[in-house]
């Protein structure tokens, strides 16, 4: 019993000490939780990361980030129409930057799934 209890505090700081260091790059990166998660979705691959300079990256991020800000709805999740118009918007951001389209799809679906995490937060990520 006192392994199993062992093992479940370790994993809970282990995930204590990756939030910490979570919070401590998007401190660095100057950019906030909200910001450093679709960060990480649109540089997930690191072919990405070496496209851009890292000052444009940040810029795309916080521009993504007011973008979708400003045209979120309470009930985005359940209309199809919105959604579609979420994706819209970001790839035409996207596109803006010329973010290679061979990692385009994927980079929307994982900025539109950072998007679900703040569904609980109201209308403004």
């Amino acid at each position: 019993m006192f392994t199993l209890i062992l093992k479940v505090v370790v994993c809970f700081l282990g995930t204590i000490i990756d939030i910490a260091a979570a919070n401590a790059e998007g401190e660095k990166l100057g950019l906030t939780a909200e910001e450093l998660a679709f960060y990480d979705a649109l540089t997930k691959p690191q072919a990405i990361r070496d496209f851009y300079e890292h000052e444009e990256l940040i810029a795309i991020t916080k521009e993504l980030t007011d973008l979708l800000r400003k045209n979120r709805t309470i009930d985005w999740q359940k209309k199809e129409s919105a959604r579609a118009g979420m994706r819209r918007l970001i790839k035409r951001l996207l596109k803006k930057h010329k973010y290679p389209p061979e990692g385009m799809e994927d980079a929307v679906q994982m900025v539109m799934s950072q998007c679900e995490m703040w569904t609980d937060q109201g209308p403004g990520l």
